[in-house]
């Protein structure tokens, strides 16, 4: 041992004389699987799997909602007043628009209506600055 250190060992010494109990071996591991699994779903972006169901039927309901938009948008333009409607609807506060879509059944599918659809369309139509000229197939293609 060396006199300048009044008879202690090192830190290098002192760990590789260290020897674990077989409790504290097990509370190590119980501990580093506590701060693993509150780190992953804090930080890490893990989930239970009652959350990614949740995430997957709201992504899915958001999708078919975006989709029916689309289509409500072309049900909307595809009129031949559709110049007419879009002032009529821009003419509405945004809170009345979504009732202006659905009482002309252009969000409705079948018998259904799609949820938040009509929301969609007549936000989409609002930002409209008119109605788009339409083109031909054959000039799309040629």
């Amino acid at each position: 041992m060396n006199q300048a250190n009044n008879g202690r060992k090192s830190l290098d010494q002192r760990i590789s004389d260290y020897r674990p109990s077989k409790k504290s071996l097990a509370w190590s591991i119980v501990i580093s699987a506590i701060l693993t699994m509150i780190f992953g779903f804090t930080a890490g972006g893990w989930v239970t799997g009652g959350s990614a169901r949740l995430m997957a039927t709201v992504a899915a309901r958001d999708a078919v909602a975006e989709l029916a938009s689309t289509e409500c948008v072309n049900r909307f333009l595809g009129g031949t007043d559709a110049a007419q409607r879009l002032t009529d609807l821009k003419a509405l506060s945004s809170w009345q628009r979504d009732d202006f879509v659905k009482d002309g059944g252009w969000s409705q599918f079948g018998s259904e209506e799609v949820a938040g659809a009509a929301v969609m369309c007549a936000d989409k139509l609002a930002a409209m600055d008119g109605v788009p000229e339409t083109t031909s197939s054959a000039a799309v293609e040629g």
